[in-house]
């Protein structure tokens, strides 16, 4: 494998190999996986020997239709299957979301997962793609991220909860209240393929909110939460209108009979999979602290099954993994090629602690010297030694972050300054394109047009005016109501951090709610009837909660077919009690 590794990167279309090529490229032994964010725990070695005794029927014959799996994963997960649309992996209902929903432009916060990006610009659309600073741990500011929207003019937006790489988490009330602000776009996604990995919220899952309005998807995963990457089935919820438009362009049989089986069988294991998401919360904060003691080395906090790290100045991401697969055997994600990202980091998959030991002790090799090869971090103690692709990053990132995105915004209000104000090095990360004007309305065209919109939260800064649209609905203020309050032991209020230069260990994964001058408010248009929906009400489009859930309001919804309360299953949000 030492002398194919590089070759073996360089040649796959996606991030990393298949883990099936690099077995075969190593006599049958693959390496310990910390790339592919699967749940080590589930399913259970007795739910393995159960498929395996039954592997020859399976793999014989035809599954039942898409929707008999789709509606007994409903009724495990008491959702109206109607509500519904189960794909062979989230990439196919991405894929679907693209062709029949995102007609000219969409809107991602970045990094993120790559097809948010990838799958519209190769349909033609444009890709508005805002940019998370490192400077700020990676947190995504809803305020500012829904007033690029506005200055974009982008017709979608997607949110990614917990966000891929680094893990991000926004709490279900600021969710809300923007896919609210958001009702006049023509579709808001909130990706929640790794939510059930969350324990900052009893209860994060936005699903029964995105059944009620007109223009909401919410996506989720089932190989990830599972550990069954390799079967390729997840799901989407959104109202009854949206979900069979999207059902009815999928394959009768779309999905496979290791699908089908899995599904059948996980109401008699709901108690060891809250149990493996409880691990695998645990591992979480374990591996971050045996990470976070590694010196030079800086680990973002993280909801998801995974942490975002960055490497010491003057490590080269590339030459890490390399050595890292080829030295000891293990696989890291490197993230060079994630849009936002650069080759400084590295996202690594919540494992058990004995693959974290190994993982720990081969970086220390790797990273400071103690291997045959030598470090490498040449000159660890004086930062010299980069390499000329890091210090390109470097470079870059010096001049586009901190006091740089004052120039960049000034430059996307029509400034027309030709480069870049000079940063501090201070306070680095991604490296931002400058703004270029949005093209007109319906002008054809694929290329992503990234623009920084990163302003002061709280203080005026002059914006891009909003691309011509023709004549539509008045544009909602995007006015943040106040917090609910939490009932109690049920959603713990997030305890707020004093905002602090990055350290090894970085102190905080959340913006805090922004005041309400910080959203953007169109001139001339009347704001909204304040606060949500109330109950029995509408969304424009959709369903009241009781139509969805088929009850007349006033009582709770069946449970038929449902498993018992012994069975400790998790609810539609992915959270049960274990965790």
């Amino acid at each position: 494998m030492a002398d194919n590794v590089t070759s073996l990167f360089r040649s796959t279309a996606a991030h990393s190999p298949s883990m099936a090529a690099l077995t075969r490229e190593s006599d049958g032994a693959g390496p310990v996986d910390f790339c592919i964010p699967c749940n080590p725990y589930f399913p259970t070695p007795a739910m393995f020997e159960d498929m395996a005794g039954r592997l020859r029927d399976i793999i014989t014959y035809y599954p039942s239709s898409a929707d008999t799996i789709t509606a007994e994963l409903c009724s495990l997960l008491r959702l109206p299957p109607q509500c519904v649309a189960m794909g062979n992996g989230s990439t196919e209902l991405i894929t679907w979301i693209d062709h029949l929903l995102v007609r000219e432009s969409l809107a991602v916060p970045v990094p993120t997962f790559g097809r948010w990006t990838d799958q519209p610009m190769e349909t033609g659309k444009r890709v508005d793609m805002f940019p998370l600073q490192e400077a700020g741990g990676f947190a995504l500011d809803l305020a500012q991220y829904a007033e690029f929207i506005r200055a974009r003019g982008t017709r979608v937006a997607v949110i990614c909860n917990p966000n891929n790489p680094d893990g991000g988490f926004l709490h279900k009330h600021a969710i809300v209240q923007f896919m609210d602000a958001m009702a006049d776009l023509d579709l808001v996604v909130i990706d929640e393929s790794f939510l059930e990995f969350a324990d900052a919220e009893n209860e994060p899952s936005v699903v029964q909110e995105a059944m009620l309005r007109p223009n909401v998807i919410v996506l989720r995963s089932l190989g990830k939460n599972f550990g069954l990457h390799g079967i390729r089935f997840g799901y989407l919820v959104a109202n009854p209108a949206l979900a069979g438009r999207v059902r009815s362009m999928l394959p009768k049989w779309n999905l496979n009979s290791f699908a089908e089986h899995v599904v059948f069988m996980l109401k008699e294991h709901g108690a060891e999979y809250a149990q493996s998401l409880h691990q695998v919360r645990r591992d979480r904060m374990d591996m971050s602290g045996q990470l976070s003691s590694l010196p030079g080395l800086t680990v973002y906090p993280s909801q998801g099954n995974f942490l975002f790290v960055r490497l010491p100045v003057g490590a080269e991401g590339t030459v890490v993994r390399d050595r890292m697969l080829t030295e000891h055997r293990i696989l890291v994600r490197e993230c060079g090629n994630k849009i936002g990202s650069s080759s400084r980091f590295l996202r690594l998959v919540v494992r058990p602690q004995v693959d974290v030991r190994r993982l720990v002790s081969g970086l220390e090799q790797v990273l400071y010297g103690t291997s045959r090869k030598g470090a490498a971090v040449p000159g660890q103690a004086t930062g010299t030694g980069y390499s000329s692709g890091t210090a390109a990053v470097d470079r870059l990132v010096s001049q586009t972050n901190g006091s740089g995105t004052r120039g960049l915004a000034a430059q996307a209000a029509g400034a027309g300054a030709p480069g870049l104000a000079a940063a501090p090095t201070t306070g680095t990360g991604m490296p931002l394109p400058a703004a270029a004007p949005a093209p007109a309305a319906g002008a054809g065209g694929g290329m992503p047009v990234p623009a920084a919109a990163s302003v002061v939260v709280g203080v005026p800064q002059p914006v891009a005016q909003p691309v011509a649209q023709p004549v539509a609905q008045p544009v909602p203020q995007f006015v943040p109501q106040p917090m609910p309050q939490p009932v109690p032991q049920q959603v713990p209020e997030p305890v707020p951090q004093p905002a602090q230069p990055l350290a090894p260990v970085a102190q905080t994964a959340q913006a805090p709610m922004p005041a309400a001058a910080a959203y953007p408010a169109p001139a001339q248009v009347p704001p909204p009837p304040a606060g949500l929906t109330p109950p029995g009400v509408p969304a424009r489009g959709g369903l009241t909660a009781a139509q969805v859930r088929g009850t007349d309001g006033l009582s709770a919804a069946p449970a038929t077919g449902w498993p018992g309360p012994q069975t400790a299953w998790p609810d539609a949000a992915g959270m049960g009690q274990a965790g």
